[in-house]
């Protein structure tokens, strides 16, 4: 929903996918140039796994992901894509896909396509920085991949690209609070989200609404990854799901004769959103009753309040060393991580995770 920020915002998981693909030929061609042994076969396979590593998103992506299935992330989404692919190309895709999941004895090339410093981050940084016109998610691709080595197998990146790499995760963290958790976005997606709630709870009540085309599939059936696996047509389905048939559902509820269901989708088209106070604690009922007593004034009911008023927590980290770390080949061919590398004081504190609450509630005008 970044767009309602940043007009500009309209690019598409399919340009970033290309991104990553040629960023990843870059890399892969670095390496080859410092002395690594890649096989052709390989540069290959680990092209193709960053071209495919986000195909398992759905519409929306991330704030739909577990709205429409039930708890299945997208990376297992595109995992078995994946491998349905590979039964289309006889088996082709074999090699890739044991990138993708970690499970090849080259533990970089995984590296590559998803850790701390890949070429997914590195594509999408730039790229929404420059759809959305925040100068401070501008990063040095092209300096940190030519910094790039790889030691026993694993990534490492040169000391002279250390700069680089602090500025890398200093943008992330940057973009993330200026772009992908701005207020007003999220205010809309948790929109969405409730509009989405308000149509299964019909669907649950046998009241009537229509659900348009194979998005019906997912909102009567709390489809799981075990419904995935068995059944193919889930897997078939959800690949005909993108953006236009959650709009197109959206303008459809806007008429619908539940007024829950018709203000919010009303509300989120014509762009009329909730207001949103971010950075307090939300603890007790004292913190929010004078919130609440603002929509019984305008007499929304007990058991409809969670349609109007929504609390929730957002979080943010530039560097999560727990899941993988970004290693620095100093000049006298020590590894170290890049917290201990760097002099700034920053990137040691980027570890940790800053969390935020925040409530969500409806303007008295709009309903």
């Amino acid at each position: 929903m970044a767009e309602l920020v940043y007009p500009g915002a309209i690019h598409t998981r399919f340009q970033h996918a290309l991104g990553a693909m040629h960023l990843m030929g870059q890399a892969i061609t670095t390496l080859q140039s410092k002395g690594l042994m890649v096989m052709d076969i390989e540069k290959e396979a680990v092209q193709i796994a960053v071209l495919l590593h986000d195909i398992g998103h759905g519409p929306f992506s991330h704030v739909l992901e577990y709205v429409i299935l039930d708890q299945i992330n997208h990376e297992k989404i595109s995992e078995l894509l994946m491998e349905e692919l590979d039964k289309q190309f006889d088996g082709r895709l074999g090699l890739a896909i044991k990138m993708f999941n970690g499970t090849y004895e080259r533990p970089f090339f995984h590296q590559l396509i998803s850790s701390q410093l890949d070429m997914d981050r590195m594509d999408y940084l730039n790229r929404d920085s420059f759809f959305t016109g925040v100068a401070e998610g501008k990063v040095g691709v092209d300096r940190i991949i030519k910094m790039l080595h790889v030691v026993d197998n694993q990534l490492v990146v040169e000391e002279k690209g250390l700069l680089s790499v602090e500025n890398f995760l200093n943008a992330r963290r940057l973009m993330y609070w200026q772009v992908y958790l701005h207020k007003t976005a999220i205010c809309a997606e948790s929109m969405l989200i409730r509009i989405f709630e308000r149509v299964r709870f019909l669907q649950q009540e046998n009241l009537p609404v229509e659900i348009p085309g194979c998005l019906e599939t997912f909102i009567i059936n709390k489809v799981s990854l075990e419904d995935f696996v068995s059944d193919n047509k889930y897997l078939k389905s959800f690949v005909l799901l993108d953006d236009i048939d959650i709009w197109y559902a959206i303008k459809k509820w806007q008429f619908s004769e539940d007024h829950i269901l018709s203000q919010l989708s009303k509300n989120l088209i014509r762009r009329r959103l909730f207001k949103i106070n971010i950075g307090m604690d939300y603890q007790s009922e004292n913190d929010t009753i004078g919130y609440k007593e603002k929509l019984r004034l305008n007499n929304i009911p007990e058991d409809e309040m969670k349609y109007y008023f929504y609390e929730g927590s957002i979080s943010n980290s530039g560097y999560f060393p727990k899941n993988s770390n970004i290693n620095i080949l100093t000049k006298n061919r020590q590894i170290i991580d890049v917290s201990e590398a760097s002099d700034l004081p920053t990137i040691k504190a980027l570890s940790n995770i800053v969390k935020k609450n925040y409530l969500c509630y409806a303007n008295d005008v709009y309903l």
